[in-house]
This record gives structure tokens, C-alpha cells and sequence, in this order.
């Protein structure tokens, strides 16, 4: 159906929505996460609950109408509870031929597409490998198809506006498409003027541009026969408290400032650059005001090692990568392990080996975070589960790695670094306390191994304290005096030790609860980042009838919470859920060998969808 004539609608009235799932998708210059954010904070300033999904190539600017330099922003707002960017698409808003077609796969069968019709171009069609034109030929007959040529009305809306180029004119449809939107939902286009007014302050003629384009947009769609009636999405019923959306990679940076505030500590960020980490060091420069101290290093190695430098000289030092950089630091970790400093590493995963899928997801490094360093080296692996926890999982991490005196990893992955959703936004004094192993005056008979009796964390003594002067490396130190030593007894006694005081962090962490049942049929398990997907099934399905299956999501990984045995001895049957081939299955058979483990798993550099977990755990049941 081509939509090509105008009335007016004025006298509609929104239809009413629980929710509602949009993905704008164009080539990677087309400006398709700034309209997808601005759609998405403007929807959570309303007070929808909102799930985002950003996924976009790897090229900064691959060819434009290729198919694999489609980017894409996907947003799940609601009145209802939203724990995922969704799985079929209410509404698809594609800029090119070849956005349509890499996506249109996930809209529901007689829903809306609008598409800029100015791009299927001879040549466009012919990069996105059609042979006819998908428009004309009859082949979306089972959806709502709006043309609109965005980019011929973005140039008749700035012909009057000086200096403007073509092609930041041209750059300047997503703002149409952007406004067509706001109109269609119901939404206020107050917020993105706003926003363009702050970014474009030093160039005048460009807020103009925009925001002109952006109510050209929303007048448009405003008078467009067989649009669809304007929706409301109300706001959703949250537990009181003062929001704001947040993306994982910004709550992280936020935790840890708040343990560096709680602990009174100076934060230290040894880091280098690697997709999709880079943001959290991005945040920290930041807030020098808050004494962070961010150190762009020339590699991996280097940003490892001077965080060593720092947690030595008494701040809380962190170090942040990929896949790949945790590879290249496991040397130094091991450094970390064997000086019994407190580190905190956040490897953000993506998709591998090597280069593999830089900004595609995957919980590819689980069992790099557990073994991947030589010797006997365990350190304690934590994992965020949704944008928002990335703040208590930073916070947790920092608190465990300075009582526990040992490097921690943090486990976060692409799709909730980059995803986004509304985060209750705490004060320093609601936060756990965090206490330390530091010592800052001389006691007699003080060695610098001496132990607390019940966590067996070493003491921590600043170097350049008079009395307190003593010596750490990567050899094996006595256990007494902290000299190295080469004694056969003492290295094993040691090692022991140092694997002894992971254990025993299982006693400083909560134990493992279960969602929906808690004993039955079939137990859902799942960890890091894979929560609202999970849960978002189970629920489904608890509400379809099946009221024996319960969720057991997983973010302390080593050590697991001491009371796993029991939670996994309730239910008939297990089934482990990851972004992998079965890494955390394989943790949990080694822990619990009597134990059948199922398995279900997904390598493609996506989440979960919903509706492909209900049909396994049916499956099962």
C-alpha cells in the first residue's frame, strides 16, 4: 500500500499502548543512535520504562547502501514493566534499501514501515541486492508501508537557511524521520530542541537547521493520510525515587566514583582504548573535579601495570578492556594476584577470538576471567546483569577487590555497555560501607603478610611510610616476613592461601535467590548480561501457566554463593542459558559433577529473543 496523499487528522485521538518496540536503521552516517537516544530520553523524561539496543558495524563509515554497514537503534518503552529492547518490531524506520532489508525480518506481520523513498535509488537497490524494487513490486503487501521523501522535504525545509552544504543538509533527514515519530507517539519534540540548542551553541544555523527539519518532521506526519493514529504510552508505575537513563558503560564509571567517595580514595583509570570499553574511560575524564586521575596508556599492558603502580601507592586503581586487551593482561594480573593488591578489571566482552565482532555481543571470556593466566591465580568474578546494575557491580567490584586485598574482574558485555535504561539514582550515603586492609601507623612485629583472621586479606601499608617500608614483586614472598623465597613448603603454603581467600569471599556476598518458583519442573539459569531476556521469558511463561519453572540469575561467579548446591537441588531439570557454547555450564560442572546441566546457547553477536527461550524451556517441560 503507497501512502501518497494528505488529510488532516487533527480531530483523532491517540490510541492507548501498553508498550511498543522501534528500530531506526540506516547506512552508519545517517545519525541513526543520536535519533534513537533522543526518541529513547525523551520517552524516559515522560516516565515510560524503557530497554535500548544500539548495533551498529565496525567500520566508522562503511560504504554507504551496504548491507553490513547498516546501523541500527532499537528502543522498548512501556507503561509496563520493560526488561528488553523486545523481539518483533511495532514500527521499522529505514533510511535505505539495505536497511530494509537486514531488518525486516523482526516487524510484525501488518505493522508500520515509513522509509526515506528518495534513497531506493537504482543504485542503492542494487548494493542492498534487489532485483526489483521492494516499494513497487508487491513483496510488502503484508505491512503498513509509508514513503516519505525525506531527504526532498529535508532540502525544501533548509533551502532558505545560509550556509549549509549538501551534505549537512542531507544528514539532516534523521531529524524528519525523528519528528514524524514524536507525532506518532505522542511525544513533546521540546527535549531534542533543547539538546540541539546545547550541542550546536557555537553554530546557530545549525540548530536552526535541525529544529526546523525536526517540526517539519512532526507537521508532516501530523497531515499524512492513512498515518496511523497518534499512540499514548503512559508512564510507568516505578518505585518512587528521582530517574535518569543511563547507559551500562556511564553507570560503571559512576560506581566506581561512588566506592572511590564511599572507600575515601583517590580513583586511578590505567586504560587503553578497545571497542566497546572505551566509553568508561571517556566518562571518567570527566570528573577530574572528583580526583580521578585517568591515564590513557599506549597499550594494554601499560594500562594494567600502572594501575598496579597506583592500588601499590594506595588508591583505587582500575583497568578497563575487551576480550582481546584481557588476554594481553593476564601476565599482570597475575602480578596482581601474587602482590595481593586490590585491582578492579572490567573487561566489557564482545564477540571473538581475536578482532572477531567488535561491537556485537557475546560472553565470550568467562573462562578467560577464571583461568586464563598461568600458575594457581584465582581472583574473584563478578558479572552486571542490565545497564542500569552496571553502577552496583562497578561499586561491588572496588568494595570486594579493597576488603579482599585481590584483583576482581567485572564482567559486563556490548548490549548492556551501550544499551540504556532508567537507573534510581542513589546517594554515597545509601551505598554499602566499604572497609580496607590500609594501615597507616607502625605496629611491632609488623610483616607486610601479617592477615586478617577471618578473610585472610593481607595488610596494605603505602609505600614511603616511615616504619611501614617493605617489599612485593612476582616472586613468591614467605608468608611471614614478605621476603622472597624459593622454600618448596612455603610456595604451597601460600598458594593455598591465595586460593583459600577466594573461597572465602563467599561468605561477604549474598546468597543465590530464584525468580517465580522455587522448587519444580525446570530451573532457568542464567548470568551477566543475559537477565532481561531470561526473565522476561520465564515470566512469560509462568503467566501462560507453567508455574513450576523458576530463574536463577547468577552475578558472582567466583565464588559462586555458597548456597548454589541447594538452590540446584530443588528442580527436576537444569538448562543454562548463554551468549557462548557453554562456558558457565562448564564452571558449574566442575563445582557440582552431580548435577545434569542442559544447555542453551546463541553465538551470533545478538541477544536472546524471548520468544526462541519460551520455546526451548516448553521444550523441556
Amino acid at each position: 500500500m503507497i501512502i501518497d496523499k494528505l488529510k488532516p487528522q487533527l480531530d483523532s485521538k491517540p490510541e492507548i499502548l501498553e508498550a511498543v518496540v522501534i528500530r531506526f536503521v540506516g547506512d552508519s552516517g545517517d545519525g541513526m543512535q543520536l535519533t534513537g537516544t533522543q526518541f529513547s530520553d525523551t520517552s524516559a523524561m515522560f516516565g515510560n520504562d524503557i530497554a535500548t539496543f544500539p548495533n551498529y558495524p565496525a567500520e566508522i563509515r562503511a560504504p554507504q547502501g551496504s548491507l553490513y554497514g547498516v546501523s541500527g537503534f532499537q528502543v522498548h518503552i512501556g507503561s509496563v514493566e520493560v526488561s528488553t529492547p523486545g523481539d518483533n518490531l511495532d514500527l521499522l524506520v529505514a533510511m535505505n534499501p539495505a536497511a530494509l532489508k537486514t531488518n525486516l525480518y523482526a516487524l510484525k506481520p501488518g505493522h508500520t514501515i515509513i522509509v526515506d523513498s528518495d534513497s531506493f535509488s537504482k543504485k542503492n537497490l542494487e548494493k542492498a541486492e534487489y532485483t526489483t524494487n521492494p516499494l513497487e513490486d508487491g513483496s510488502l503487501e503484508n505491512y503498513r508501508i509509508i514513503e516519505v521523501d525525506m531527504t526532498s522535504l529535508t532540502r525544501e525545509a533548509l533551502k532558505d537557511i545560509e550556509g549549509l552544504d549538501n551534505k549537512i543538509i542531507t544528514r539532516s533527514k534523521n531529524m524528519f524521520a525523528l519528528g514524524m515519530i514524536y507525532w506518532m507517539y505522542n511525544r513533546s519534540t521540546e527535549h531534542t530542541v533543547e539538546f540541539l540548542n546545547k550541542k550546536f551553541k557555537a553554530t546557530p544555523n545549525l540548530i536552526e537547521a535541525n529544529t526546523k527539519v525536526l517540526n517539519a518532521g512532526y507537521y508532516y506526519a501530523e497531515t499524512l493520510e492513512l498515518m496511523p493514529n497518534s499512540y499514548s504510552i503512559s508512564p510507568a508505575k516505578m518505585p518512587a525515587g528521582t530517574y535518569r537513563i543511563i547507559m551500562g558503560n556511564t553507570a560503571t564509571a559512576w560506581g566506581f566514583l561512588a566506592a572511590a567517595e564511599k572507600s575515601g580514595l583517590e580513583l586511578f583509570l590505567g586504560s587503553y582504548p578497545i571497542t566497546p570499553a572505551t566509553d568508561i574511560l571517556h566518562e571518567l575524564v570527566k570528573h577530574k573535579h572528583f580526583g580521578v586521575k585517568a591515564f590513557q596508556a599506549e597499550d594494554e599492558i601499560a594500562g594494567v601495570t600502572s594501575a598496579i603502580g597506583a592500588a601499590f601507592a594506595g588508591d583505587l586503581a582500575i583497568t578497563t578492556t575487551s576480550g582481546p586487551g584481557l588476554a594481553l593482561k593476564g601476565e599482570a594480573i597475575g602480578l596482581a594476584v601474587m602482590t595481593e593488591l586490590p585491582l578492579v578489571i572490567v573487561d566489557v566482552q564482545r564477540g571473538g577470538p581475536s578482532t572477531g565482532l567488535p561491537t556485537k555481543t557475546e560472553q565470550s571470556d568467562l573462562l578467560q576471567a577464571m583461568y586464563g593466566r598461568n600458575g594457581e591465580s584465582p581472583v574473584i568474578v563478578l558479572a552486571a546483569s542490565t545497564p542500569a546494575n552496571c553502577f552496583n557491580f562497578a561499586y561491588e567490584a572496588a568494595r570486594l577487590a579493597l576488603e579482599h586485598m585481590t584483583p576482581v574482574i567485572l564482567l559486563t558485555d556490548g548490549y548492556i555497555a551501550n544499551g540504556s535504561a532508567p537507573w534510581k539514582i542513589k546517594t554515597v550515603a545509601e551505598m554499602p560501607a566499604i572497609k580496607n586492609n590500609k594501615i597507616t601507623e607502625v605496629k611491632e612485629n609488623w610483616h607486610s603478610y601479617d592477615r586478617d583472621a577471618t578473610t585472610l586479606a593481607r595488610n596494605w601499608a603505602v609505600p614511603g611510610t616511615l616504619g611501614l617500608e617493605h617489599r612485593i614483586g612476582g616472586l613468591e614472598k614467605d608468608s611471614v616476613t614478605g621476603n622472597i623465597s624459593y622454600d618448596a613448603v612455603n610456595h604451597e603454603k601460600m598458594t593455598t592461601i591465595r586460593s583459600e581467600k577466594i573461597k572465602r569471599v563467599q561468605f561477604n556476598i549474598p546468597d543465590l535467590e530464584t525468580e517465580f518458583a522455587q522448587e519444580g519442573d525446570l530451573l532457568v539459569i542464567g548470568w551477566g548480561g543475559t537477565y532481561g531476556s531470561l526473565h522476561s521469558a520465564v515470566k512469560q511463561i509462568n503467566m501462560e501457566g507453567y508455574k513450576n519453572i523458576g530463574y536463577a540469575h547468577f552475578n558472582y561467579i567466583n565464588p559462586l554463593p555458597k548456597n548454589t548446591g541447594e538452590i540446584l537441588s530443588k528442580f527436576k531439570k537444569i538448562v543454562v542459558c548463554e551468549l557462548n557454547s557453554g562456558q558457565f555450564a562448564s564452571v558449574l560442572k566442575i563445582n557440582f559433577d552431580t548435577f545434569e546441566f542442559l544447555q542453551f546457547n546463541k553465538i551470533q553477536g545478538l541477544p536472546f529473543g524471548s520468544n526462541d527461550l519460551i520455546r526451548k524451556f516448553k521444550e523441556l517441560v
